[in-house]
């Protein structure tokens, strides 16, 4: 069959890629097979790509290559490094590092409901597409995240002589003359990852008839939070709680990016460089600092936040834009975020008393998904001690949400 990409010419522009791609989604709008029987009735399909249906022998190879330390250079690391469930697949630091210890500019995001998501970062409108997306940590050079470049092979040869593996390779790929490729690697991320489902939270509990889902607290809060006061709803509403939405009933992806009021390092509205948002892909001035706004299912457990995960909580979040931008005193980021000339005219900033603060941030805790955070069908397949499974940083997350009173 005709092939998605040219392995050798991804590996070696995967920047280039990122700054010039052009979308071709071959899109479709039938349902996922059995996959998608796990949302509720009252959400849409996802859209489906006719290049790569999602299937549940894609999703299950692609849940074990997720947590596969053997798709790192050095057999060190796994996606899930990374992106770990009990943190909604983010991982709790201000920024990750790679395989090598490098460091990556931007935040970790979370992984929640990526199958009605139609921009997968925070700042490249171009990128599309999961399986597109996988290329960059895998064989990106600057930063290096996993660092598979020139072992590809290697990786490659493991597979094909593992026999569960070749198994899981074969049943998922059935129409692919040569099963175990790196192109089938990535479509069976992408496949899991369109997989990671989360609709069950309190919040949606409330929304869909149990009255008794949320505290009297959180009721003031979503109250707050869906108001023109505080005007949240604006950039984080919708299904996902973001402005960035497609489903199978969309003619068009909804694609958003906007300037929160972050930064303002030269008082002319730009923020650090090196990170800049989609300005970095575009080069219009009015881009500088736009940014996607991210879902808000989880939130409670994936901080920190903002793309450069420099707010460390929601009190403080909430805190941001309640002054309309964030002032940094002092230091090279130095600046007023509330003055930068190209933040959102949602973010002007709001008066709140301390309870109506404690509610919001309430409302918010509401969207957390204790089903999502712990389900098996997105959990390492591995036993404990396996070495895809014995990643002692992971294991040991004191997390204290009532997710996890009783593991």
């Amino acid at each position: 069959m005709k092939t998605i990409f040219n392995l050798a010419l991804i590996v070696s522009t995967v920047g280039l890629l990122l700054n010039c791609a052009q979308y071709n989604p071959h899109l479709t709008s039938t349902p996922g097979g059995s996959v998608w029987k796990f949302l509720p009735d009252y959400i849409p399909a996802p859209r489906e790509f006719a290049d790569n249906p999602v299937t549940p022998e894609k999703v299950e190879l692609g849940r074990r290559l997720f947590y596969e330390k053997k798709l790192s250079g050095n057999g060190q690391m796994a996606c899930a490094g990374c992106h770990i469930q009990k943190k909604a697949f983010a991982d709790g630091l201000t920024v990750p590092a790679g395989t090598t210890g490098q460091l990556h500019p931007r935040n970790s995001m979370s992984l929640v409901n990526l199958a009605f998501v139609p921009v997968l970062t925070w700042g490249n409108p171009l990128m599309r597409r999961l399986h597109t997306q996988a290329l960059v940590p895998i064989f990106g050079e600057n930063p290096v995240e996993l660092g598979l470049t020139g072992n590809e092979n290697q990786f490659l040869e493991q597979m094909r002589s593992d026999a569960d593996y070749l198994r899981l390779y074969k049943i998922a790929f059935p129409d692919h003359t040569d099963k175990v490729t790196m192109e089938t690697t990535v479509l069976a991320l992408e496949a899991f990852q369109r997989s990671l489902f989360s609709f069950n939270s309190a919040a949606d509990k409330f929304e869909h008839g149990n009255t008794s889902a949320l505290s009297e607290s959180a009721k003031r809060g979503l109250n707050l939070f869906f108001s023109e006061k505080m005007e949240c709803f604006h950039c984080h509403g919708g299904i996902n709680f973001t402005s960035s939405i497609d489903t199978a009933l969309h003619a068009e992806p909804e694609i958003d990016f906007s300037n929160n009021g972050l930064y303002n390092v030269d008082g002319n509205g730009a923020y650090p460089t090196g990170n800049t948002g989609i300005h970095e892909v575009t080069g219009r001035a009015a881009d500088m600092g736009k940014f996607k706004a991210p879902t808000l299912r989880n939130i409670e457990v994936s901080a920190p936040y903002m793309h450069d995960g420099s707010i460390a909580t929601l009190e403080a979040v909430v805190e941001h834009y309640a002054r309309g931008g964030t002032l940094t005193p002092s230091g090279p980021k130095a600046g007023d975020g509330a003055t930068n000339p190209f933040k959102s005219s949602f973010v002007a900033g709001f008066s709140a008393t301390t309870q109506e603060k404690e509610d919001l941030v309430n409302y918010l805790k509401s969207l957390t998904d204790c089903d999502f955070l712990t389900n098996k069908n997105f959990s390492n397949p591995f036993p404990e001690g396996h070495a895809n499974n014995n990643n002692s940083s992971l294991n040991q997350l004191e997390i204290t949400h009532p997710c996890y009173e009783n593991p």
